[in-house]
This record gives structure tokens, C-alpha cells and sequence, in this order.
């Protein structure tokens, strides 16, 4: 954001009842960063930074689009994902000034770094990774050829066609779509609230990609003052506190897309792992960013969304965090990182082990754990489910059938045919990869890193974080599985010893 969009940003929220402790915040250009705010003063702890108007968020149920469109918007199934929230955006950019968002939307990125916006050379950087299936690419323009363009042209009155290309092309859809990724929050009406432009019936479908910042209750530790626990009561009557959603597929919880709001100031904020000092809240009629540790003057000012893998971070925000790992990994990377390790690894693995048919087994697995995906974290330890997954298929055919019937899982424990299998898994997984380890590590070394784009350094820090992963747990399986066999076999010579001794006493 340039210095005078800046300007007329923080002049714009003012003029909309926004408040802004200008004395000791400001929003500037942060080198590698873009756009953030940082303190210009010593910044005690819970000290609002800014106030903002619930009126002032962005969302289905703030922007007029809706009520305009009366029943032609469920019609065209608007409410359901992001689709609605998306044209609200196109729409109200295409109105100018007229709009009352018009200087906030000027002031949002243009471009992305995200791979939604990637070529097909750079998206072959992250052949192996979490991050290609999880995309949406397809399912947005599916979206917005099935919702939006219907939309779009049964109203001329409001989608002028001399605007068509310039307000709501395919390509402003994906534009608006990723701001919302990167930006938005969940806002949820305060109790009792009604809008009265809001379309009938406030009963939406499911939300779609819920990746937007998400509303935790929390309890007020006494009238008027918020807490930033992360551990709600259920039914709390306090204020709200706005957190990451670490997991986005929630649809079937039944939440509701005019929730997703896009909050003007507060994604302002730049985010990195562990580094949060400042909170969102909300009450009835407003939103407050609070601090939640002293800030001293000249730091950034961190609203952090829940520590996400560099895999989520490159996808939604077009970034990677590089700080200090945690044993048993080392160097650089993001102590957040996952991988993931597809069940069909661990049945096929298994194939070659037994002579028996193992889909009776997987579908059971299927119907009770619900569970084809499993995930490895930092610690470089065997998921449980993994575990308890290959000791399923693994089990003796009076053992499974006792298993089925009970319906209940293998406890994730760990032998030497487990672990052989896990150690097969990990090698099969790590071979998806288009990269070695010290491929990725040579590439990115001080005398090369330079010579790489943006978009294939972060590719290749997402999949050299995951591959590290790997490499530990099989380094890990691999010492386990010596140890046990290596046991095993001290014990079948000392049992053939003392048998052999027995026989010599008879």
C-alpha cells in the first residue's frame, strides 16, 4: 500500500466512525511484508489500538446487494459459500465512490503471491506437497459460471454490461475470492441483532472454505473487560474474541456465509508464527483491537491466525514463516508444518505383506474412523491413527473379527510389522516429492537463494519442510524397527541356547 493510499485509507476509516489510536499506531510499508502496522509509542497491555463499527465490516449483511436482489438471491444460491460475498465486493468496487466501502476496497492488494496465480512451471514446485489439491482453482469457477454470471446478467440494472469486464470478469472473481482468503474474519450478529436489509430467512447453507478469521465466545472477566482465552464457555454472554479456524472444512457444522465479513483496519495486521500481541474483539455495536502483551515502540503490531503450516500460509496468504525449529528438526522452517500421508500409502504397504484381501478392513476403517488422511508434525512422530490403521490390516483373521465386532479401533501401538510398514509408507511418501532434501537445502542456500523467484523459494521451503518431517519419523521408525528386530533375534538365540542346554540334562 502506497504512503497517500494509506493516508486516505486512515482518513476514510475516520470519517466512517472508525477510531484509530494514531499516537501510537501507524500503518506503513514494512520491507518484505507489505502493508502492516507497528507501534509508534510504548504500548501497554490491553490498550485498544482501534475501534471499529460493526456497520463498517464488509459482508452479506452490511452490503445493500442482497435486499436488491430480493429472492432472485437465493434463487441463484448466493447464500451459499463465498459467491455472495464475492459479487457483494465486485459490486460495490463497481459503484466507485458511491460505495461506502470504495476507499477500503482501493486500498487492498491488486496481486497475489498465492498459487491460485501461479503458472503451471512454478505449481510443478509443489508436486508432493498438501498445498495443489487444496487449491480451488476449478470449484471457484465452477462457481462463478453456475452462480454469478446468472446473477450478473438477470439484473442489467444493477450489472451494467459497459461494466461487465471491468467489475466482474473471471478474473476480479478470483481477485476478490483470494482478498477474502487472506482478509476476512467470521462475525457473527450479536444476539438479538437484526438487519433489516438482510434477505429473508437467516437460516444460510454451509459456508464453504471457512479459512477466514474465526468468532471464539469468551466470558468477561468483569463488566466490560474482555479476555483473550482461547477456551470459551459454552453460552458465554461476554464479548467475543475473533481467532484462526485451523480447520477448513467445517461444513457440515452448519455455519453460516454472512458470518464472513471483511473487517476494515484490522487485516491491516501482519501476521507471524507465535508472535501474536494483539487480539480482535467484538461487542454489540463494535469491534476493538486490543493488545494482549506490552508492545514497545518501533515492533509490529501481530494478529496472528493460529500458527497455520507453511503449506496454509503460502496457500491463503502467499507467504512462508522462516524461524528457529524446534528438536528433533533443526535450521530454519516453521515449527507449524504438517504433512500428509494418504491411507492408500498404508494399504498398499501392507498389500505386500499379507496374502489376504484388505478391503472388507478399509471400508470398515472408513465407516468408524472416518479418517483416509493422516497428518505428521514437527514433533517427526507416527500419527496414532497411522499406527492404528496399519495394526487393522495387519491383525490375524480371529483378531479382525473380533475388532469388527466390537467396533472398536486397534490402540495405536507400535511393533516390528508396524513399523516395517511405516517405514515403507515414509520412503513411498517421500518419493512424491520432485526434490531430495539436499537438492532443496542447496537451493536454498545464501549462494543461490537469490537466483530464485519468489514464488519457487516459497514452493520449495513448503515441500523441503514437509520432506524434513518425513525424514525424521523414518529415521525414527527405521532405529525403532533395528532395535526390535535386533532384540528379536538376540532372544531366538538365547531361547535356542537354553533349549539345546535342556536337552543335554535329560
Amino acid at each position: 500500500m502506497a504512503g497517500s493510499v494509506a493516508s486516505d485509507f486512515v482518513t476514510w476509516f475516520e470519517s466512517q466512525h472508525g477510531i484509530l489510536d494514531y499516537e501510537k499506531v501507524g500503518i506503513v510499508e514494512i520491507p518484505g511484508h507489505g502493508r502492516g502496522a507497528v507501534a509508534l509509542q510504548d504500548i501497554p497491555e490491553d490498550h485498544t489500538l482501534f475501534t471499529i463499527p460493526r456497520d463498517l465490516t464488509l459482508s452479506t449483511r452490511t452490503s445493500s446487494l442482497p435486499a436488491l436482489m430480493g429472492q432472485a438471491w437465493k434463487e441463484h444460491r448466493l447464500h451459499e459459500g463465498w459467491a455472495g460475498l464475492i459479487l457483494c465486493m465486485m459490486w460495490e468496487e463497481s459503484k466507485g465512490p458511491d460505495s461506502k466501502w470504495s476507499a477500503y476496497l482501493a486500498a487492498l492488494p491488486n496481486q497475489f503471491d498465492t498459487p491460485m496465480f501461479w503458472g503451471e512451471e512454478d505449481l510443478q514446485e509443489l508436486q508432493g506437497t498438501a498445498v495443489v489439491d487444496k487449491i480451488g482453482r476449478d470449484e471457484a469457477e465452477r462457481d462463478y459460471h453456475d452462480k454469478v454470471v446468472p446473477a450478473i446478467k438477470s439484473r442489467p440494472d444493477l450489472f451494467p454490461e459497459e461494466k461487465s469486464s471491468q467489475y466482474f470478469s473471471l478474473e476480479r472473481y478470483h481477485l476478490m475470492g483470494s482478498r477474502i482468503l487472506s482478509r476476512s474474519f467470521h462475525v457473527e450478529q450479536w444476539k438479538g441483532e437484526h438487519a433489516e436489509d438482510e434477505v429473508e430467512d437467516e437460516e444460510a447453507d454451509n459456508a464453504g472454505d471457512t479459512s477466514a478469521m474465526d468468532v471464539d465466545p469468551q466470558e468477561a472477566t468483569e463488566a466490560g473487560e474482555q479476555t483473550a482465552e482461547t477456551a470459551p464457555p459454552e453460552g458465554s454472554d461476554g464479548p467475543e474474541v475473533l481467532e484462526v479456524e485451523d480447520d477448513e472444512d467445517e461444513d457440515e457444522d452448519g455455519e453460516d456465509p454472512a458470518d464472513v465479513a471483511m473487517v476494515p483496519m484490522a487485516d491491516m495486521l501482519n501476521a507471524r508464527f507465535e508472535s501474536e500481541n494483539a487480539k480482535l474483539f467484538y461487542e454489540e455495536r463494535v469491534l476493538k483491537m486490543v493488545s494482549t502483551k506490552p508492545i514497545k515502540a518501533g515492533e509490529q503490531i501481530w494478529n496472528t491466525y493460529g500458527d497455520p503450516p507453511n503449506s496454509d500460509l503460502l496457500r491463503r496468504y502467499g507467504h512462508v514463516d522462516l524461524v528457529p525449529l524446534r528438536p528433533p528438526l533443526s535450521g530454519l522452517g516453521n515449527p507449524g508444518d504438517v504433512v500428509e500421508i494418504r491411507a492408500d500409502l498404508v494399504v498398499t504397504a501392507t498389500a505386500k505383506k499379507v496374502k489376504y484381501d484388505l478391503q472388507e478392513r478399509v471400508d470398515w476403517w472408513l465407516e468408524e474412523a472416518d479418517d483416509d488422511v493422516f497428518v505428521m508434525h514437527t514433533d517427526c512422530e507416527l500419527p496414532g491413527e497411522l499406527i492404528s490403521f496399519a495394526r487393522l490390516l495387519l491383525l490375524p483373521k480371529d483378531e479382525w473379527e473380533k475388532t469388527a465386532k466390537k467396533s472398536k479401533l486397534p490402540k495405536p501401538k507400535v511393533d516390528k510389522d508396524v513399523l516395517a510398514v511405516a517405514v515403507t509408507v515414509l520412503e513411498t511418501r517421500l518419493q512424491e516429492y520432485p526434490t531430495t532434501i539436499e537438492e532443496d537445502e542447496k537451493l536454498l542456500a545464501p549462494e543461490n537463494v537469490d537466483q530464485l523467484s519468489l514464488n519457487k523459494k516459497n514452493a520449495i521451503v513448503v515441500r523441503l519442510g514437509e520432506k524434513r518431517i518425513l525424514q525424521g519419523g523414518l529415521n525414527d521408525a527405521r532405529t525403532k524397527l533395528a532395535a526390535v528386530s535386533g532384540g528379536a533375534k538376540k532372544r531366538s538365540r538365547e531361547e535356542e541356547k537354553g533349549g539345546k542346554g535342556k536337552k543335554a540334562r535329560k
